[in-house]
């Protein structure tokens, strides 16, 4: 199956106005995630798809493929689905996240391997939480998944509620599964879920993914020990010039 990645970057975000041409060691965070991508043996093509003309002109000059999307898109998404309907001959989408200058091969792979082995019609990575604080942040989405691990839920409460113990103690008791944000679609599934109306559960929780489950698709849960690096305000910046440094990462 050849595989598609596609760098949504968008240049208006409310947080971080400019992110993907923010300089981090020298290189804009978009040329940073572009290069990790291209480097990938599990990846055929990758495109970055813009609304912006800045972000595409800086796109042509580091060499990256890149492609102008219309800027009514919901969802990153819909920008990379605007971009599959002109790669016919890749069977296999992955969204690849444009703010996370640190993708890491092992995971892009395991959802490669997903959709290559299993019929699910989407994958999509989880880790265990591994901070008791992060289990009641509104801003760190969790899953939960059945033993085929299917995704059942998606939300921005802590889910599974364990409805007999005091919640200092849950951390401690149960496994709880951070949602991490990049997907791997059959490309006719991508196309079909974004020409979806909005689920009333998408809407209340700001979940895209939660569409696709309302709907009947099999979203395919890959586990992973490592979690996102992603870059959403200037003190993330901070964090990831740090780890830069630590871990030398080109």
């Amino acid at each position: 199956m050849q595989v598609l990645a596609v760098i949504p970057a968008r240049y208006g975000s409310t947080r971080f106005p400019g992110k993907p041409l923010v300089k981090l060691g020298g290189k804009t965070i978009i040329q940073r995630v572009w290069e990790r991508a291209r480097a990938m043996d599990c990846l055929d093509q990758v495109v970055i798809a813009t609304d912006d003309q800045r972000i595409y002109d800086h796109a042509q000059e580091v060499g990256a493929e890149v492609q102008m999307t219309a800027d009514t898109h919901r969802s990153g998404t819909d920008r990379i689905a605007e971009v599959a309907q002109d790669w016919p001959d890749y069977e296999l989408v992955i969204n690849i996240q444009g703010d996370e200058p640190f993708v890491r091969e092992d995971q892009v792979e395991a959802l490669v391997r997903v959709l290559q082995r299993t019929n699910a019609e989407i994958a999509t990575l989880a880790r265990q939480l591994a901070q008791e604080e992060d289990l009641f942040n509104p801003n760190v989405v969790k899953v939960v998944f059945n033993r085929r691990n299917e995704a059942m839920y998606f939300s921005r409460s802590t889910i599974p509620y364990i409805r007999d113990l005091d919640k200092k103690e849950w951390f401690a008791e149960q496994c709880f599964y951070q949602h991490l944000g990049m997907y791997a679609f059959r490309r006719d599934v991508l196309l079909e879920v974004t020409a979806l109306l909005p689920s009333r559960y998408e809407q209340l929780e700001s979940l895209e993914q939660l569409r696709w489950l309302d709907y009947g698709k099999r979203i395919q849960v890959a586990l992973t020990d490592q979690p996102g690096i992603g870059i959403d305000t200037p003190a993330d910046l901070e964090r990831a010039e740090a780890y830069l440094k630590e871990h030398g990462t080109s």
